[in-house]
């Protein structure tokens, strides 16, 4: 995996193997970049990234110069990767060890943007849980956007607070946003 943009652009990351992770393909993640750069200013976020896996996407967060990020993935060997690489870089990433819907059930961690990229293989249910604990405890600030990747053989536009999805490849990206 690569980081497209910012500080680290072109910086080749290789993570362990063993990792049971599958990170978003650069194609997806260069496209949802560039719509989250058409809506914030990543200087003046902060990012909460559950399932963090490798940390692809934190990566990608710090690289353009979001100053908060806070990873949750329930492998010790993602975590361990994750703090190793953000110390190597010097990127401004807090890891949590911890089952991300336990974390969500429990946090009152309020951020601008989450980003779930739970596995392709879950449930309708579990899918809908994300965001229903997302909201159900208020972990968006004002203007706040949730974005879960899933596959395209999952449609999650029946979820409340569903906004629109992207499709990349067998890839999507599902937005909800906090009602006004």
């Amino acid at each position: 995996m690569r980081i497209i943009s910012g500080l680290y652009k072109s910086r080749k990351i290789v993570a362990p193997k063993r990792l049971p992770v599958r990170p978003t393909t650069d194609m997806a993640k260069e496209s949802l970049f560039n719509i989250i750069n058409n809506l914030y200013y990543f200087e003046d976020i902060t990012v909460l990234d559950l399932f963090a896996g490798t940390g692809n996407i934190s990566y990608e967060f710090a690289s353009r110069g979001v100053e908060q990020i806070t990873s949750v993935d329930q492998d010790f060997g993602c975590i361990k990767f994750i703090n190793q690489t953000a110390e190597n870089f010097e990127m401004p990433i807090q890891t949590i060890k911890s089952d991300v819907f336990k974390f969500l059930e429990k946090s009152t961690l309020q951020t601008d943007i989450i980003f779930a990229d739970p596995p392709y293989s879950f449930s309708d249910e579990q899918f809908a849980k994300i965001p229903e604990l997302v909201f159900q405890n208020n972990l968006l600030l004002p203007e706040g956007l949730l974005i879960v990747e899933h596959s395209k053989h999952t449609n999650l536009s029946e979820i409340k607070h569903f906004s629109y999805s992207k499709n990349y490849g067998g890839s999507v990206f599902s937005f909800f946003e906090k009602p006004e």
